[in-house]
């Protein structure tokens, strides 16, 4: 009866231990599939992370140059505007044109396509961007501008380059409407500059440096005269004065004589000014002044702001 009782109790034991091994088979493989189930949702959100990230650097890198001509547009109030711009903005081209602003429809555009490009720089002030523009009709060589945004401010400094930054035709002044479109200038607008740098902070302008604007060999279909005269207008930044830029015209010869002086800055453009021509030219240049300025006596009184 011992021997018997041993016997079951020994045949129990060995059917509990076949009797484990599934269940516990069964417990691994359930967690298995958790562990499964769980990985391939981590997996899934990082798929779903790495598909956001592409698209947006593919965004970035890819943005069409529509972007930064719209920017630049209203930032100049569409007085200059990127037409037909192709490629990204940061390697691409479009046609440079000037015109009157929103609805207006003088508009003049240069010869040639403005080609550029933009590249992200690290300077002492931070992340910022280098562009560099080149026109063969009017962009001496490279243009470089180093582009600093910062909260509620940029600027914009112009780089080191040749003796003159550009040269453009007087006529293409004429896309700003009145009262350039009335002259019709011809001619040519030189700039050069020295460590010029705008900047713009919560919507005021400060202006930093030197740059010059000569006006080359002028003329004006509303006179017979061929030949007007040649002029300089200096812009000389001080910081001392809220960042406003000094301004002096200066005639350089020419039977047109203009002279002024004012100062653009935070509160805009204010300048005064007068134009008279030498006495064999004044019946020529008559028109000419009536409409420059206000007449007084034989000359033409010029106020701007």
């Amino acid at each position: 009866m011992a021997f018997a009782s041993f016997k079951r109790s020994r045949l129990s034991w060995r059917s509990a231990r076949r009797g484990a091994a599934p269940t516990t088979r069964w417990g691994e493989s359930t967690l298995e599939v958790a562990r499964w189930a769980k990985a391939r949702k981590a997996g899934g959100r990082w798929a779903l992370w790495g598909a956001v990230l592409g698209s947006l650097a593919g965004l970035v890198l890819f943005a069409p140059a529509a972007w930064l001509a719209s920017a630049v547009a209203g930032a100049s109030n569409e007085h200059f505007v990127l037409a037909d711009a192709r490629g990204t903005i940061w390697s691409g081209s479009a046609v440079a044109v000037l015109t009157a602003g929103p609805g207006s429809r003088d508009a003049r555009s240069l010869p040639g396509r403005v080609e550029w490009s933009l590249l992200p720089s690290i300077s002492g002030a931070g992340l910022g961007f280098l562009l560099q523009a080149r026109h063969e009709c009017c962009i001496n060589g490279t243009l470089g501008l180093r582009i600093q945004p910062g909260f509620g401010r940029v600027s914009v400094a112009l780089l080191p380059g040749g003796p003159w930054v550009g040269q453009w035709p007087s006529a293409w002044l004429g896309g700003l409407g009145t009262p350039w479109n009335t002259l019709q200038l011809g001619g040519a607008v030189r700039l050069t500059a020295q460590g010029l740098r705008l900047e713009v902070v919560q919507g005021r302008l400060r202006v930093e440096g030197m740059a010059g604007v000569d006006l080359m060999n002028v003329s004006s279909r509303l006179t017979t005269l061929d030949r007007l005269g040649s002029y300089r207008l200096n812009l000389s930044g001080d910081p001392a004065n809220a960042g406003a830029a000094q301004l002096q015209l200066s005639t350089i010869d020419g039977a047109l004589r203009l002279s002024g002086e004012g100062q653009w800055g935070p509160n805009g453009l204010r300048f005064r000014g007068e134009a008279t021509a030498n006495e064999q030219e004044q019946a020529a240049l008559t028109n000419l002044l009536n409409i420059i300025g206000r007449r007084d006596g034989a000359r033409s009184v010029i106020s701007i702001g």
